[in-house]
């Protein structure tokens, strides 16, 4: 019988950063008349439907910034409210955890340059809008 101790530890699930301004922003639905809202309904969708076309388990953390700021977590979606720039705190997040398997999800061009020289996967808001 073998130690389960000698066993090489289990991977962590892919991270998922989702820039949650950039992607609600990609399609205009009148978001800009309730940040927090819209937030939320990407929370919701995200915490529903997981990553598509990602049949494993991942971690999400939505990303939310000025006035959607507040936006609690649910179970399946973590949401971290920025303290500045967003795109600065994606990339923290993006950096934290090199050996870790990181997308980040994004249609900003100078984000993704960021994350991707950190290794991260880089994939735009239809990723998890449809």
């Amino acid at each position: 019988m073998t130690d389960p101790f000698d066993a090489p530890p289990s991977p962590a699930p892919p991270l998922v950063i989702v820039d949650g301004a950039n992607v609600v922003g990609s399609r205009p639905d009148g978001w800009w008349k309730d940040r927090k809202g819209a937030a939320e309904r990407l929370r919701d969708r995200l915490a529903g439907e997981g990553l598509p076309g990602h049949p494993g388990p991942v971690e999400i953390v939505l990303v939310v910034e000025g006035a959607a700021r507040g936006v609690a977590s649910v179970p399946g979606v973590r949401v971290e409210s920025a303290p500045g720039s967003g795109d600065d705190h994606i990339v923290e997040l993006a950096a934290a955890d090199p050996g870790r398997s990181r997308l980040v999800v994004t249609a900003d061009r100078e984000l993704r340059r960021r994350v991707t020289e950190l290794g991260a996967r880089v994939a735009g808001p239809r990723t998890v809008l449809g």
